[in-house]
């Protein structure tokens, strides 16, 4: 295997901890005129659509919603659906402890680093004020690529943005979307994240059963490439 030159995380449940949709989606629904429990289950019926883009814009997708739970929203109650669907994401993303420190340690191995993340809309405008924007090389977001893991151009384009090969990466993933099994697919060595807190995180087509490499901590992550970094590079001379 070639040494590792640089480390692709997913973001949801795994840069941050587990996620449940907080009381902000309940006011959502409000505003929307919706009922709360006909919303969430058109959110958690349409989640690769809407993570895809196929859905449209942010606007286009509380639209969608809304009229498949038979509200029609004005534009004023649709931007101000907007603004609470930011806030909720926002609320219910919270970066696990370890996440800044293990970045940095990564850089100062002289690795690159990359977020992967199936997501709709809220993510690509919230990660930049995130602490661990500075720290990442670069960024992925299925909702702009329009394709979802375990989709194997999302892996790649991560790739070629960071100037590197698929064997030269390690991705880590707490394995939603298959996403251990996409990664695999396309020549990187994945590893699960399997902390104790996720029992109860929110996610869709979980890789189960992965028998593939885990650690229950990112600060696993480090002996992971510290392993990997080691590891002999086919055809390459010393000196």
């Amino acid at each position: 295997m070639p040494a590792l030159r640089a480390v692709v995380f997913d973001f949801f449940g795994t840069l941050t901890r587990p996620v449940h949709r907080g009381p902000e989606h309940l006011e959502t629904a409000q505003i929307l005129g919706c009922d709360p429990r006909v919303m969430i289950a058109l959110l958690d019926a349409s989640y690769y659509r809407r993570a895809s883009g196929d859905l449209g814009s942010a606007e286009d997708n509380l639209r969608w919603i809304a009229a498949r739970a038979g509200a029609d929203p004005s534009d004023e109650a649709v931007r101000a659906a907007l603004e609470c669907r930011l806030r909720a994401v926002r609320h219910d993303t919270e970066l696990r402890d370890e996440a800044v420190p293990v970045l940095w340690a990564l850089r100062l191995r002289g690795l690159r680093t990359a977020v992967v993340s199936d997501c709709t809309h809220e993510l690509p405008a919230l990660l930049p004020s995130l602490p661990i924007a500075p720290l990442l090389d670069t960024a992925v977001f299925s909702v702009e690529e329009r394709v979802c893991k375990p989709d194997p151009s999302i892996y790649l384009a991560a790739c070629q943005r960071l100037g590197v090969a698929p064997e030269e990466c390690l991705y880590v993933g707490d394995g939603g979307s298959h996403e251990l099994t996409g990664a695999a697919g396309v020549g990187m060595t994945p590893v699960r994240l399997a902390a104790p807190d996720l029992a109860d995180h929110l996610v869709f087509a979980a890789d189960e059963g992965w028998s593939g490499r885990a650690v229950d901590g990112l600060v696993g992550v480090l002996d992971e490439v510290d392993h990997g970094q080691h590891a002999p590079v086919p055809g390459r001379m010393g000196g």
